[in-house]
């Protein structure tokens, strides 16, 4: 079973909470079930996260907790060593729903950490950038929009989908798990450069990268260490 699954939250601090949540169900190549709501954790939305995700506190007001909805359910219900859970960048998302005591049983795949690892030079790789980008938008449903939890979940399926003509899903399953070798910075002062070459002319900068920026991405840390 392929368990395609987007969130959405209230904002992107420790406190913030999940407050969308679409499953799309995949059994042999055939959708058998797709469940989307929205969800009330007793946490208000944050202008800022309102004014990507379009959702605000009125439009939550009488809705149940996400334990309580029938979409969590489903995913609860194929939470299942056979099954393989997919999503962009997954990592947040089991993060957030870890908070309401999810624990992943299953298989899964980021489609995010694969995009890098398979299309390295692609310039960005958020789903919405790699929908146009790869063309996704071409055989999506008319009424696809971005930063709304289920059209975000057919999304990421397309991109599996994508991704499966360059490699098997057992390999994608693996490469979720494996570090990504970053060739440049996409931010900061050395914005552009290649990595290997900062190392060699100013080392003392990536060394000071390492200890102070606690929050840095795994792969970039990842990548800092090797080419030093």
């Amino acid at each position: 079973m392929l368990i395609f699954l987007d969130l959405e939250t209230t904002g992107l601090e420790d406190i913030d909470k999940i407050c969308s949540i679409a499953v799309i169900v995949v059994d042999k190549n055939e959708i058998v079930q797709t469940s989307y709501e929205l969800v009330n954790e007793g946490k208000k939305i944050s202008p800022k996260a309102s004014s990507v995700n379009h959702l605000t506190n009125e439009m939550l007001k009488d809705k149940v907790n996400l334990k309580d909805s029938k979409t969590y359910k489903l995913l609860e219900k194929y939470n299942e060593q056979n099954s393989t859970i997919i999503a962009h960048n997954i990592k947040f998302d089991l993060k957030m729903l870890s908070l309401v005591g999810f624990s992943c049983k299953a298989k899964v795949i980021d489609t995010l950490r694969v995009t890098k690892h398979l299309i390295p030079e692609c310039e960005y790789f958020s789903l919405q950038f790699l929908r146009y980008e790869l063309r996704l938008y071409k055989t999506e449903h008319k009424d696809s929009k971005a930063h709304n939890a289920l059209s975000d979940a057919y999304h990421v399926k397309q991109l599996y989908e994508y991704l499966l003509d360059m490699a098997v899903h057992n390999v994608l399953v693996d490469l979720s798990s494996k570090n990504v070798l970053l060739s440049k910075f996409n931010f900061g002062k050395y914005k552009d450069k290649h990595i290997e070459e900062v190392a060699m002319y100013d080392r003392n900068y990536l060394e000071w990268m390492l200890n102070t920026m606690q929050d840095m991405d795994e792969d970039l840390r990842y990548s800092i260490e090797y080419y030093l």
